[in-house]
């Protein structure tokens, strides 16, 4: 017997306990599909805001430190600038991205367009690497063409306004990326918490420099593309994760112990979860009596993906498969010729 996805409001049965009464009083929600549509709008909203003034505030510590990059001949500063531009404008893919989330599921997108937002973090990647590797190239090249860096006050102005701007950034996108679930945001934040730190090296580029070593700014400018490609092997690791419908494994032993808790449930067959952008959905197969009606096994069912709901932050979507204790021969028999089938466990 088939449970089924419940995307519509459903009513609790009136077997339900007191504690899960008062449960709802005190944290009262909904599961109508409407509400689920109007908590990604908002995720996506604060993520949109959220984006807007990253670029704001990276792209005036750009433009600042562009500035001085030309009249200091900073190596080190303009891999900098560099990493803080392209900081700044990862945030047009990510919107793209969040726009194209709010697009309601059709037939052709059955599971909507959430997606985008993984493809949005590989836009990330690339563009990191980009800007990586343009700094490594103009460092070499001071390397085998020396030249001395001038108005070191204002190159340090410019490492530490790098800093303050991007660690500020940083803090908000990982924030905002873990709050609402969104893969892509985290590893930007990420990829500006290290473009703070490696802000900061280029003071050690401008005090090898005011000691008279005119190596101390590329070797610092290779420090620092050295320190970014680290944060793209972290956020390569996450993005690539994402694509892979990974999730972190204590998840899937929430959802495993709520539905053991749910009375009626005898045994647990594959939980599965993943990502679609920023939301969660869920796959569950449950043992139920077998001598149980149609009505009450989706009953059972319907608590089910309540539980799970409860325990699971994020989720939206549940599909629950009941099937029942053994009773004569196999009913999915059928479908051993199919491929592999891995029975249901208790």
């Amino acid at each position: 017997m088939d449970g089924n996805r419940h995307g519509r409001g459903h009513r609790h049965g009136h077997g339900e306990g007191l504690r899960h009464r008062l449960g709802h009083f005190l944290t009262p929600h909904r599961h109508e599909a409407v509400d689920k549509i109007d908590a990604a709008m908002e995720a996506s909203r604060e993520g949109m805001r959220t984006l807007w003034l990253s670029l704001g505030i990276l792209g005036a510590t750009a433009v600042v430190q562009a500035v001085i990059t030309a009249l200091s001949g900073s190596v080190a500063l303009l891999g900098d600038t560099l990493h803080n531009a392209a900081d700044a404008l990862t945030a047009v893919p990510l919107g793209i991205a969040f726009v194209l989330g709010r697009r309601a599921a059709n037939r052709r997108y059955t599971y909507g367009y959430g997606r985008a937002e993984d493809l949005a973090g590989v836009a990330v990647l690339v563009t990191m690497a980009a800007s990586c590797a343009l700094a490594a190239y103009e460092a070499v090249d001071r390397l085998l063409h020396p030249r001395d860096v001038t108005h070191l006050w204002a190159v340090t102005v410019a490492a530490l306004a790098g800093f303050i701007g991007n660690e500020f950034v940083a803090r908000y996108r990982i924030r905002t990326g873990r709050r609402i679930g969104s893969a892509a945001l985290v590893a930007d934040g990420l990829h500006a918490r290290t473009d703070g730190f490696t802000s900061l090296a280029v003071l050690l580029g401008a005090g090898g420099a005011a000691l008279g070593w005119r190596l101390a700014d590329p070797l610092v400018g290779l420090l620092i593309t050295a320190a970014i490609l680290l944060v793209i092997k972290d956020a390569a690791r996450e993005v690539g994760r994402r694509l892979m419908d990974s999730v972190e494994p204590e998840l899937v032993d929430s959802a495993e112990n709520a539905l053991r808790g749910v009375d009626g449930v005898r045994g647990l067959g594959q939980v599965r979860i993943r990502w679609v952008g920023h939301s969660l959905r869920a796959e569950a197969d449950i043992v139920v009596d077998p001598h149980l009606t149609v009505v009450q096994a989706h009953r059972l069912a319907v608590a089910a993906e309540h539980a799970l709901i409860h325990a699971i932050p994020r989720l939206t979507a549940v599909t629950v498969h009941t099937d029942h204790t053994p009773v004569g021969s196999d009913p999915h028999a059928p479908l051993a010729h199919h491929g592999e089938w891995r029975p249901l466990t208790t």
